[in-house]
């Protein structure tokens, strides 16, 4: 049985092939940066989903955030191997399962526009040009813990429109002292800062938010998307839940910049299932 998952920091989705059928699966998201050996294999343990097709497992591919070196690949690889025993596993970049699950083997930009924001050349066989992913602290333009960020602080410096500020209060009761805590002391302040997503999601219609996602979607052309000299002759294609949720703004940036917008999907983990379950295999990273 083929096990195919794409990780970000915040949800791994899995979807494995039987007979024919195909069966979906959700656990949290493994990151090198942030998840070490025992927590990856625990999480693994307390999916009674995937404990029950464990030993039927036969090859597993992983695209995975953060999992772009040697070393942050073996620091997710060997909980997978010990927990999918009778598995081969392949672990790689999430930026390759992206580019392989919206590029359709055709040279084209393939972004990441999730928890975090990244970017890449594909050239129709492999990844030739990964110069981003800089993470939430120096990169992640145009991302949900980008938006996240600018929600907050927004919030805090008291200069959201008045009923901005009256809705994110009555949903979130954040205080500076526990927006500190969170992060600058708490684990994974990525994911915090991306969980204020449905706020701006649910207020999409709001001049101000209108107007913030198009500021980050310009700021991650500007860094991104333009740094590429491809891109002004190929699809640019889009992965995650923030390029899906503002596709109409993320069109609208496009056309500014003279870009031509080819997929965008939610879940890249689909389009891997439909390329390794069709005998699609594993390309070459330089």
């Amino acid at each position: 049985m083929i096990l195919v998952a794409d990780s970000g920091s915040t949800k791994t989705d899995w979807i494995a092939q039987s007979a024919g059928l195909e069966t979906i699966y959700q656990t949290v998201g493994f990151n090198p940066f942030f998840h070490d050996f025992d927590f990856v294999l625990k999480e693994l343990k307390a999916s009674s989903d995937l404990v029950s097709i464990q030993k039927e497992i036969t090859q597993v591919f992983f695209f995975g955030a953060g999992c772009s070196s040697p070393e942050r690949i073996e620091h997710i690889k060997k909980p997978l191997a010990a927990f999918f025993s009778n598995a081969t596993v392949i672990v790689e970049h999430d930026m390759l399962g992206c580019a392989l699950s919206v590029c359709e083997g055709k040279p084209g930009v393939a972004c990441i526009l999730g928890t975090g924001s990244n970017t890449c050349y594909f050239d129709g066989n492999e990844i030739a040009h990964v110069r981003h992913g800089l993470g939430y602290v120096l990169g992640d333009e145009g991302s949900g813990s980008y938006f996240g960020k600018k929600i907050l602080t927004a919030y805090l410096y008291q200069i959201l429109p008045p009923g901005l500020n009256e809705a994110f209060g009555n949903s979130y009761r954040v205080t500076k002292e526990i927006a500190l805590q969170q992060v600058y002391k708490e684990n994974h302040p990525n994911t915090y800062l991306a969980s204020f997503a449905p706020f701006y999601s649910e207020f999409s219609s709001h001049p101000f938010i209108i107007e913030l996602i198009k500021k980050g979607f310009r700021e991650f052309y500007e860094t991104n998307v333009m740094s590429y000299a491809e891109s002004k002759s190929v699809p640019v294609h889009f992965t995650g839940s923030i390029a899906w949720v503002f596709r109409d703004i993320l069109k609208e940036v496009s056309d500014e910049f003279e870009i031509k917008i080819g997929t965008v999907i939610r879940k890249p983990v689909n389009g891997l299932a439909a390329y390794f379950f069709s005998g699609g295999k594993m390309p070459g990273v330089r």
